[in-house]
């Protein structure tokens, strides 16, 4: 038993590890109910999702805590429950944090993650694009898909949702708006307001660009051939972090030599003033059309 990494603390006392008046001491971190690590381990989001685990035996992790410990950078912002699935049995109260669901899962939905039991990337997807907000629903579908290479389009077979109606509708609704090809949740988001925008034509994105000899240029978040106009998002590390800042501007530089305009995303655009941003947008390809003579929209 490595006590660096989450542990039952009752478990440690069997094994001669520990006493139980060391555990109450600084040389361990409580974690949640008889669980416990290491006062020198460094605990992150997903070290407690994996004491979670432990609080409850036999549950399965779900959710966007599934999310986490597949490896998959997707999550809201803000504090989100860790989620922790079990089968048919009487629900006991957790500590504040956790929820419990109740569900019956197939061999195939469960993989081990980490020594971890954890909701498959198809199942995580159809669970939580199947309930709850449609704009979430679409950010974990895109990403899992991304990162695991399936469909969305396969989420609609699956067989838990014929004894869910509501819940296929509003799965069958976030896959239309889902694509795989997404990179991030700022790319699915951009995605969606644009979508839903009139007057602008759909980009595509992930839009390889060359030059006028044919030699690649870059890939851009998404882009208008024809307009010669692409988007990229501005996360907050292209801001501090100096070697990203240099390599923007080198590619910025690079695309407006192919004659290309770059029109930046911030998360003020996405969450603060989307209806400004698509008519920033709007007016640049506008302005973009007229000056390559290019019928637009």
């Amino acid at each position: 038993m490595d006590l660096d990494e989450p542990f039952r603390g009752s478990a440690a006392i069997s094994a001669g590890l520990t006493t139980r008046r060391r555990l109450g001491g600084p040389r361990f971190l409580e974690l949640g109910r008889d669980t416990y690590v290491s006062a020198s381990a460094a605990v992150d989001d997903r070290m407690r999702v994996r004491a979670a685990a432990l609080e409850v035996p036999g549950a399965v992790v779900g959710g966007w805590s599934a999310v986490l410990l597949h490896g998959v950078d997707a999550a809201p912002e803000g504090e989100v429950p860790i989620e922790l699935v079990v089968g048919p049995r009487h629900l006991r109260r957790v500590r504040q944090g956790k929820t419990l669901r109740q569900d019956v899962l197939g061999e195939h939905e469960v993989v081990h993650v980490d020594g971890v039991a954890v909701t498959s990337p198809v199942r995580t997807a159809l669970d939580l694009g199947s309930r709850g907000d449609h704009v979430a629903g679409v950010i974990a579908v895109d990403a899992l898909a991304h990162a695991f290479g399936f469909h969305p389009d396969e989420l609609l077979d699956h067989p838990v949702l014929r004894d869910n109606p509501r819940g296929r509708q509003r799965l069958v609704d976030v896959v239309a708006d889902a694509d795989a090809r997404a990179e991030s949740p700022p790319e699915t988001r951009t995605r969606l307001i644009l979508r839903a925008a009139t007057g602008i034509p759909e980009p595509t994105p992930q839009l390889v660009v060359c030059d006028d000899r044919g030699l690649f240029v870059g890939r851009v978040d998404f882009g208008w051939r024809e307009l010669r106009t692409a988007l990229e998002y501005q996360g907050d590390h292209h801001r501090v972090d100096r070697r990203q800042w240099r390599r923007d501007a080198v590619r910025t530089t690079q695309l407006a030599a192919a004659g290309w305009l770059v029109l930046p995303i911030t998360a003020h655009d996405l969450f603060v003033d989307p209806r400004g941003f698509v008519h920033r947008v709007r007016v640049a390809l506008a302005r973009r059309a007229r000056e390559l003579g290019v019928r637009f929209p």
